[in-house]
């Protein structure tokens, strides 16, 4: 009876929560879902109406909806990996590593400034600036035990300025190429027609993703059931693929993506709290500074990469900025560029941070623990 009353009061503050996301999703934003969902979720948790029926020592609501919204992320991630995006990476897997490894740097630095010119703690600061995206990061911060206020703060104002500076950059450097007007066809496997043939398929990409969800937790994985359902289907996705000789086509409504950050963002916004939000101003204004070094610096290699490899400036330019996935694909069928190779780019990225930054902050914040237990030992001694 507990079990069924808790369920109606998650399922009742989600509703509530969806309805903020519905509402900035008609502004066309595509993770207008998330962070409205997000936005509403973090209000109704910090007031608690009592209509709400949550009760004041109530730890937000039950996490298997974030595993939930995180495997369901996680199977959309994995069918973009196809036989498509892997011969991109072919073409210029060069370039493209080199790339993906300063993005990754450069967030780092941009976490490190973060961390000395503000109140922010070191794991915050850099799961916060990290490029993993709005859907990802402020999970991966639960895990790791980051404030999950500040990195969704820090992830949503870089996401937004990466969405509302970079599409005006590149039409202003933007020229038209006959050769990429068929690029949006690689853009995804995914499709609404309901056939048999796509449904079947569909089931087999769930089953491996909780499949692998389940291993990923037995072998302790950082976000287990976001990176586990994201391997797992692209691993069957690509082999069906290899063996069957072209892509399988899933059925995979655009709603499915909707679902996911609204379940998100309910779980991350339930679990937040005044507190978390202290000296949240020093904290925006030098997260908006080392965001906008980090775009820019991300824009100015862009163009090298452009020039040194032939790739068009406005494709270099979507594939490597530090935004998210839907947002850049957006941008770049918008704007006839090779969105393949934007979206290629952009998975891969997001590949790395979920699976190698994680166990990498946990032994930075390990070594620091033990530098700063060093230096009290010390200060006691003397």
């Amino acid at each position: 009876m507990k079990k069924d009353e808790n369920l109606l009061k998650d399922l009742w503050f989600i509703a509530i929560s969806a309805a903020g996301g519905f509402i900035l999703s008609l502004t066309g934003i595509s993770i207008g879902w998330m962070i409205g969902t997000l936005i509403v979720a973090c209000c109704l948790a910090m007031i608690r109406p009592a209509w709400l029926m949550m009760a004041p020592d109530q730890k937000g609501i039950n996490r298997r909806w974030l595993a939930l919204g995180q495997m369901i992320l996680g199977i959309e991630l994995g069918q973009k990996l196809n036989l498509s995006v892997l011969s991109v990476l072919k073409d210029h897997w060069f370039s493209v590593g080199v790339m993906l490894i300063l993005s990754i740097l450069l967030a780092m630095l941009s976490g490190y400034v973060l961390w000395r010119f503000s109140k922010t703690d070191m794991m915050t600061s850099f799961v916060g600036t990290a490029p993993g995206g709005l859907s990802a990061m402020p999970s991966i911060a639960q895990e790791v035990g980051a404030n999950t206020a500040i990195v969704s703060l820090v992830q949503m104002m870089r996401v937004l300025l990466v969405v509302l500076s970079i599409p005006f950059l590149v039409i202003m450097i933007y020229t038209k190429q006959d050769s990429s007007t068929s690029a949006a066809a690689g853009l995804s496997s995914a499709t609404t027609d309901f056939r048999l043939a796509p449904v079947l398929w569909t089931v087999i990409l769930i089953l491996a993703a909780w499949g692998a969800c389940k291993a990923a937790k037995c072998l302790k994985f950082p976000a287990p059931w976001l990176l586990g359902s994201m391997l797992g289907v692209a691993i069957v996705h690509v082999g069906g693929a290899a063996v069957i000789g072209h892509d399988m086509t899933a059925w995979w409504p655009s709603q499915a993506n909707h679902v996911s950050q609204v379940f998100l963002g309910a779980t991350i916004g339930s679990k937040m709290y005044k507190s978390m939000f202290a000296g949240v101003t020093r904290i925006i204004i030098v997260g908006f500074v080392s965001s906008v070094g980090l775009i820019a610096a991300m824009f100015l290699s862009a163009v090298i990469v452009s020039e040194l490899t032939g790739i068009s400036l406005i494709t270099s330019v979507l594939a490597f900025a530090p935004g998210g996935i839907a947002e850049m694909a957006t941008t770049s069928v918008t704007l006839h560029a090779d969105s393949t190779f934007v979206v290629a780019v952009q998975v891969i990225r997001v590949i790395l941070v979920i699976a190698l930054l994680p166990p990498f902050y946990r032994l930075l914040h390990h070594l620091h623990g033990e530098k700063k237990g060093k230096e009290s030992s010390i200060s006691s001694n003397a």
